[in-house]
């Protein structure tokens, strides 16, 4: 005995009913807090490395050295797009949850 298509189509699109919910496990704001601590504390490792890294790139300009003024343009733009990274980590997560629950 054969399904129609219909009907097969219809179990794919099948909606289980689970979404996002925050309260259901203990210790929600506990784990809150560790990531906004974890991403504190890389916003301040970035600030550190974003300074190492001008300097490297001032040292190297000012004495000749090319490798180490590159290494420093290298290390300034990889440090402002980890910090452009953390700063909108919250709003990326954000935007691609609203997305996901928009299809159907």
């Amino acid at each position: 005995m054969s399904v129609p298509l219909a009907d097969r189509v219809i179990r794919l699109a099948y909606d289980p009913g689970i979404s996002p919910k925050g309260g259901g496990l203990p210790g929600l704001s506990v784990l809150k807090n560790v990531v906004n601590s974890i991403n504190m504390f890389g916003i301040i490792a970035v600030v550190g490395a974003l300074a190492v890294s001008l300097g490297v790139w001032a040292w190297g300009h000012h004495t000749g050295g090319h490798q180490a003024e590159a290494n420093g343009k290298k290390g300034a733009v990889v440090a402002a797009g980890a910090a452009l990274g953390l700063g909108a980590a919250n709003g990326i997560v954000a935007f691609f949850s609203g997305l996901g629950s928009q299809v159907h």
